[in-house]
């Protein structure tokens, strides 16, 4: 199936791997490449060190296209998109910001930038800035999803610019690929979906949990991080969506995740003045983070918390990356030709 994203990234399908935090690692980054999809490497909680093992530790597994996902908002943000450049990564996606110096630099050897959106106002001022395409994330998302939903938001945006658009946020199969390009889109981009693959990290029990779900077995809040988020329904969620955590309760639960990350006494303390303007949020990111370890690497589901998306509840089994790419490519056209002969 061509599309202009297709042909944008030069890659088969249209369908990506969202750079999921401690999800989109390179394995799993490297297999959706590999099946003719697109994978984008998660590199928020990542130091450029780390940022630059797992960009070559993607390349050494596969030649095909991927993308890097840089969170503006995150401490360590302004080093990977310095490792970025160095490392010349095909496809630079950018979330909660934006850098025409950095789109700059990316257009200079050729690579691509792709913007993350939830509103027509922040889709016309990345194509203002320079963006090649647009991951447009509806309501039903995973983690930081916007207010209105892809069925609505995707071709409000598309009424709003022209460029190529990825929807994210309610897609799992060949119905929503469908769906998405009837809406204005030129490819979807499923994070829970591939989540819940053979090659994602997230433990055997969280994906269970997750698959044992409904679509209404989540919950919205800006408490968990201080950004609207969506996550698993369940009882650490739910307490922490009651009342946000104030900043000295969350000190040392971000502190704790930064341990568990691998990070030094010194790294902790760069990260932390690297952005003073943003430290309150980068705190309450970290705590968060503490409780997503817990259901990401030990499943616990219990005192973990797991953003997902609506579309759990549409999923029934664990599959490999490429076996969901071609079930949702079969569908499809299956969907398509159903359509045409109705």
């Amino acid at each position: 199936m061509e599309t202009r994203i297709t042909r944008l990234f030069g890659i088969d399908h249209p369908v990506i791997c969202s750079g999921m935090s401690h999800i989109a690692v390179p394995e799993l980054v490297a297999a959706v490449s590999e099946a003719g999809g697109m994978g984008i490497l998660a590199t928020a909680p990542l130091t450029p060190e780390s940022t630059r093992e797992s960009i070559r530790r993607v390349r050494a597994i596969t030649s095909r296209p991927f993308g890097i996902n840089i969170t503006m908002l995150t401490a360590f943000a302004a080093g990977n998109v310095r490792v970025a450049l160095e490392e010349r990564v095909p496809v630079v996606n950018l979330s909660l910001g934006r850098s025409k110096e950095i789109t700059d630099a990316v257009h200079a050897y050729g690579g691509k930038i792709v913007s993350t959106v939830t509103t027509e106002k922040h889709a016309r001022a990345a194509q203002a800035a320079g963006a090649d395409a647009l991951i447009v994330t509806g309501h039903e998302a995973a983690g930081h999803g916007g207010a209105a939903t892809s069925l609505t938001l995707v071709p409000a945006v598309r009424d709003a610019v022209a460029l190529p658009i990825i929807a994210a946020g309610g897609f799992a199969d060949g119905r929503g690929l469908v769906a998405a390009l009837a809406l204005g889109a030129d490819a979807i981009a499923m994070g829970t979906r591939f989540a819940l693959s053979l090659e994602s990290p997230l433990h055997a029990h969280a994906k269970d949990t997750a698959i044992s779900r409904s679509v209404t077995d989540t919950l919205y809040s800006p408490n968990f991080d201080g950004i609207p988020c969506r996550v698993m329904d369940t009882r650490a969620a739910r307490k922490r969506a009651r009342r946000a955590i104030s900043f000295i309760e969350a000190v040392p639960s971000a502190l704790a995740s930064a341990a568990q990350l691998g990070m030094s006494l010194p790294q902790i303390l760069r990260m932390a003045f690297a952005r003073p303007a943003n430290l309150v949020q980068q705190v309450q990111i970290g705590a968060l983070t503490k409780s997503t370890l817990l259901s990401i690497r030990k499943g616990d589901m219990e005192r973990g918390i797991l953003p997902i998306g609506q579309v759990q509840g549409l999923i029934d089994e664990v599959l490999s990356a490429s076996a969901i790419i071609q079930r949702t490519l079969d569908e499809a056209e299956e969907i398509q030709n159903r359509m045409v002969s109705a």
